[in-house]
């Protein structure tokens, strides 16, 4: 295989790695998980109606549904960079895969992975405040956190090229894809470029001080061990997951996207990003549902069987 700069149209699919295969069920197993934490809150929604006790539990529901959002949109995102999606789409020419390419990272590293990041910082961060603001207060932080990442990335992705071409700068500096011919049939793969590592990695380095600093505080105030355990697992995925997935994207760069490791480096981006993803949704919004429908005595749809607490454990805030 050789990598080229022009593409001749393909002639037949593309063949589908392992690693694709790998990409496609755990994007499918993260939908499920958002369209099953989507179903915790509705449920919530209607019984918080009769109950006095769960509108407060429930009101950062808002909150909870952007955050599932988010996840949501960003695994879709992904299969922006799979080649069987664009075969399937009939984009034969190289511009307009080229374009795909350049549309998955400047969306997934520039807008829809930091704004679920900094959707679970603040849920983390009003998990000990009284004063709640909600959806307004999110929204404002997110925007102004990932719309200037997402104008750097744009930037650099589609303004940026022809400048950086003059100055000599590496070719993998400032393209997000890479033709690579073989036989008579061509297929353009998406990598990360430089310029957009360092842009996305300076977003990591200040978002884990913030969220350690964050997370310190509010293990600090609770007195509950089971909460506190939560939030210990959610740092720890957070923060080993997000610095090893810029570690990982700054080997891609290093790397020929039609070499075998490229695609294995690929999937830890990937899965990096997924635990982040995973963990947030388990702890930040299923999690915490449970517990409120279970201290006030409300049954889970599939468990028929639930006995009821008592006043007194209603009393406790426990089962």
């Amino acid at each position: 295989m050789t990598v080229v700069d022009v593409a001749t149209p393909a002639a037949s699919a593309p063949v589908v790695s392992t690693f694709d295969i790998a990409v496609l069920w755990l994007i499918a197993c993260i939908l499920l998980l958002s369209l099953l934490s989507l179903s915790f809150i509705i449920h919530l929604c209607f019984k918080s109606r009769t109950s006095r006790h769960l509108r407060r539990f429930n009101s950062l529901w808002t909150v909870r549904s952007l955050l599932i959002l988010f996840i949501a949109l960003w695994s879709l995102s992904e299969l922006l960079r799979l080649p069987v999606l664009r075969h399937r789409l009939h984009l034969r020419h190289h511009h307009h895969q080229a374009l795909l390419c350049k549309l998955h990272v400047s969306l997934s590293l520039g807008f829809l992975e930091p704004a679920f990041l900094v959707t679970i910082l603040f849920l983390v961060d009003v998990s000990v405040k009284k004063d709640i603001n909600g959806l307004s207060a999110v929204a404002a932080t997110v925007l102004a956190t990932c719309l200037p990442l997402l104008l750097l990335q744009i930037l650099v992705l589609f303004f940026s090229s022809s400048s950086l071409e003059l100055l000599g700068l590496p070719y993998k500096f400032w393209s997000s894809s890479s033709s690579v011919v073989s036989g008579d049939t061509s297929t353009v793969l998406c990598s990360y470029p430089l310029l957009s590592t360092a842009v996305f990695g300076s977003f990591a380095v200040g978002y884990s001080l913030i969220f350690l600093l964050s997370a310190w505080r509010v293990e600090s105030l609770v007195i509950n061990n089971a909460l506190r355990v939560r939030i210990h697992s959610l740092a720890f995925a957070v923060l080993v997951s997000l610095p090893m997935q810029v570690v990982m994207l700054g080997t891609l760069v290093l790397l020929s996207p039609d070499d075998p490791a490229f695609g294995g480096f690929s999937l830890a981006v990937f899965l990096s990003a997924f635990t982040c993803a995973v963990v947030g949704e388990g702890i930040l919004v299923i999690k915490p549902i449970a517990d409120s429908l279970a201290v006030w005595g409300y049954r889970y749809p599939w468990d028929p069987w639930r006995r009821q607490p008592s006043a007194a454990e209603k009393e406790e805030g426990r089962v």
